[in-house]
């Protein structure tokens, strides 16, 4: 019993150390919208995502060595598929954000919490609850608020919902591929082939080299904080927190991009966006709350003792046997 009770506050201060982690996490997700949006003023986005990418599978492999062993054809084959799609998502995020404002790009990007349980609906089939339908509609009109202007839908805007999409069928193609796969390794492959696919859209005018220290910066920040950083701590942090916790917490990041962009960017939230960020948020909160899905990798969020102990996300970590909990890492 005594020993019992002396165990109790370091599995309190892990608890608590893991949700200032993936805290630490989304705000660093959401500042680099922002980082993103300045650096590619002056430099062709596929040049700044092949080096963001390249540099995160680089730093990846050279934590663990061991890694480039443990790829299999399996592994190869799934992490090019999820790759792409990956590639695809950030590739559309990042177009965007030349059309739009790193706040409104916050908050689309963070639709696909939503859509991912909708697109399982749509392509296997998948019971959603009433309440899963409250937040897809909640975020429809949140949706509405930010983006709509009369009849109107900017470029920027439906890049970025395209984008969205994209990030959900990810998630869903990773909640049927990662088991049983070396999460790490899925990752470092998802990784090379989004690099890839960029080298391949340089080809008209070649890479660019970052022009200056910004440029270097944004590139340095997103590849090793965004990625390889941000992975590792989300990696660690589930093994403490229940995946529903770590979903929840993960919804925050649209919250942190819209206070970077106001703040640090000099951004301004009309009312109708600042009201239609609350929506989206509100939606992503519902459709994590325990019973609004069926679940998409089969087991429910009650089921799981912590999210580090299934099969392993971004949008990047143990988290990938989850299709709602990616992380993406989405900026």
């Amino acid at each position: 019993m005594n020993r019992t009770f002396r165990l109790r506050p370091g599995r309190s201060r892990l608890r608590t150390g893991a949700v200032a982690g993936l805290l630490l996490v989304t705000a660093v997700w959401g500042a680099t919208f922002l980082v993103v949006k300045d650096a590619t003023v002056g430099m062709p986005v596929f040049s700044f995502l092949t080096w963001r990418f390249a540099i995160a599978a680089v730093v990846m492999a050279a934590i663990r060595p061991s890694v480039v062993g443990r790829v299999d054809r399996g592994t190869l084959g799934r992490g090019a598929a999820a790759g792409f799609l990956l590639g695809m998502a950030y590739i559309l995020q990042t177009l965007g954000l030349q059309h739009t404002s790193a706040a409104v790009s916050g908050f689309l990007t963070g639709l696909f919490v939503v859509l991912t349980p909708l697109l399982a609906w749509l392509l296997f089939r998948q019971r959603l609850s009433p309440l899963a339908w409250t937040a897809a509609l909640t975020a429809t009109a949140g949706l509405a608020l930010i983006t709509l202007s009369g009849v109107s839908f900017g470029s920027g805007e439906a890049l970025t919902l395209l984008c969205a999409v994209c990030f959900a069928l990810h998630l869903l193609a990773l909640g049927r591929w990662s088991p049983g796969r070396d999460a790490y390794a899925l990752t470092v492959v998802q990784l090379a082939t989004a690099a890839l696919m960029c080298l391949i859209g340089t080809v008209p005018h070649g890479v660019r080299i970052p022009h200056d220290a910004g440029a270097w910066t944004a590139v340095l920040v997103t590849a090793v904080l965004a990625s390889a950083f941000a992975y590792m701590v989300q990696t660690w942090a589930q093994k403490h927190v229940t995946a529903t916790k770590a979903a929840v917490i993960l919804t925050m990041e649209p919250v942190f991009a819209g206070l970077f962009a106001v703040f640090a960017g000099g951004e301004r939230l009309t009312f109708s966006t600042l009201a239609g960020g609350t929506l989206v948020v509100t939606a992503m909160f519902l459709v994590e709350v325990p019973g609004s899905t069926s679940g998409t990798s089969g087991t429910s969020a009650a089921d799981e003792p912590s999210a580090g102990s299934g099969a392993a996300r971004p949008q990047g970590g143990e988290a990938q046997g989850n299709p709602q909990l990616w992380a993406k890492e989405t900026s």
